[in-house]
């Protein structure tokens, strides 16, 4: 009679994870994370977000355009499918910083940057 090794699913498993660490220099996910943190200046996509006194937290335009374009490069086009993709995916984990913006946040973050990428500027070297 063949012998395999035993497993349970019913254990429970600690993996610390820095998400810091799953984005590796060389990879897609990595080019668009720096160009979009130290590149890019997107502060025109601030001017969209007018909840300084009231209304709940955004999720940072940042977050949402690396998402939507580490995604795109991947060939996950719908906004549901880059929902799960946060929320299932340790790349996009560690893009989003474990937050899991919803579908139709996502949705709308990417009709209105069409609208507005055409103001976005490179940013000057210090």
């Amino acid at each position: 009679m063949a012998r395999y090794k035993p497993y349970n699913y019913d254990q429970s498993m600690m993996m610390p994870v820095k998400l810091k660490d799953q984005l590796v220099p060389g990879t897609i996910e990595f080019a668009i994370h720096h160009l979009i943190d130290h590149k890019i200046d997107i502060s025109v996509l601030d001017e969209r977000y007018v909840n300084d006194d009231n209304g709940r937290p955004a999720y940072d335009p940042k977050i949402l355009l690396k998402v939507v374009l580490v995604a795109y490069a991947r060939g996950i086009i719908g906004s549901r499918r880059i929902e799960r993709a946060c929320r299932e995916n340790m790349v996009f984990i560690a893009l989003t910083c474990g937050q899991v913006p919803d579908h139709s946040t996502i949705a709308t973050f990417v009709s209105s940057c069409a609208r507005s990428s055409a103001s976005w500027k490179r940013r000057s070297p210090n």
